[in-house]
């Protein structure tokens, strides 16, 4: 239903006058992106086998505050994502300034892996709201997905897994995520320095595609690093140090799954990642 009604506002929008689609032009934004990374790292753990990954993105923003966009990568290694083995991200919010440089941000996101199990893809409402203190931005965030069956402990460890005979199968669970993020420009400079950390909590076990949205059931990740705009062009340049506080004995029993297929080495471990974005 929700598609036909966007249909037909096509339809009705590319059938007005001129001067009318140019002023309607002025309400919608189009922004996105598309980059690589040296390693896609979700809330801390690889999610391409500590490997490269091409990503991207655009979002649809209205003058009103709504916005819908989908953004997109490659995956590898982490459980058995099935299909392309690739995540494909749906959302859809609002923003609304608050005053004071301050801003409200809520919305839900979809989690897709196209052509695995239907098992495996999941909501995710959203909250995030921001400010700024003199050249600091500052903003906090809460995630909260429901029970599904994707984020359930439909195994209870990687040995099971690599057995794909589930220990509790349809099992729903739900998953929180906490977060803070922090950056700051160096004045007269295109860099900008970043910081992140969060907190997850869910399920101790891994899902219906051998893989957790909250490795252990709970734990921290966070990041720090920088960012170089590049001059007179859209790209930036960006690299930074991830970790969590998963060691090798929590995480034990969740092997073969929670480590490299190259050299068993943890997928949660401290790394620095770098990146090339291109914006537009």
């Amino acid at each position: 239903m929700r598609l036909r009604n966007i249909a037909v506002a096509a339809l009705a929008l590319l059938g007005s006058s001129p001067a009318f689609a140019q002023e309607e032009e002025k309400f919608l934004t189009v922004s996105g992106s598309v980059g690589l990374v040296s390693d896609y790292r979700f809330r801390g753990v690889s999610q391409t086998d500590k490997e490269m990954g091409v990503q991207g993105g655009i979002t649809l923003s209205h003058a009103s505050g709504f916005y819908a966009g989908t953004w997109g990568s490659n995956l590898a290694g982490w459980g058995t994502f099935g299909g392309s083995n690739t995540e494909l991200d749906l959302f859809a919010g609002y923003k609304v300034a608050l005053g004071e440089g301050m801003a409200l941000d809520a919305g839900l996101t979809w989690y897709m892996y196209p052509g695995g199990a239907s098992e495996t893809d999941f909501a995710e409402l959203y909250a995030k709201l921001s400010t700024t203190v003199g050249p600091v931005n500052l903003l906090g965030g809460v995630a909260y997905a429901p029970k599904q069956q994707a984020l359930g402990r439909w195994y209870f460890s990687g040995a099971s897994a690599s057995t794909g005979i589930y220990d509790d199968a349809g099992d729903r669970e739900d998953n929180l995520y906490l977060w803070a993020d922090i950056s700051s420009a160096i004045p007269d400079t295109p860099i900008t320095l970043k910081g992140h950390i969060g907190y997850s909590e869910g399920n101790s076990g891994l899902g219906p595609n051998g893989t957790s949205v909250a490795p252990t059931g709970k734990y921290i990740d966070w990041l720090v690093g920088a960012d170089f705009a590049v001059p007179s062009t859209p790209l930036t340049l960006g690299v930074a140090y991830v970790d969590t506080n998963i060691s090798k004995g929590e995480s034990a029993y969740l092997l073969p799954n929670f480590s490299s297929t190259k050299n068993g080495s943890s997928i949660a471990s401290g790394k620095v990642v770098f990146s090339l974005t291109a914006a537009f």
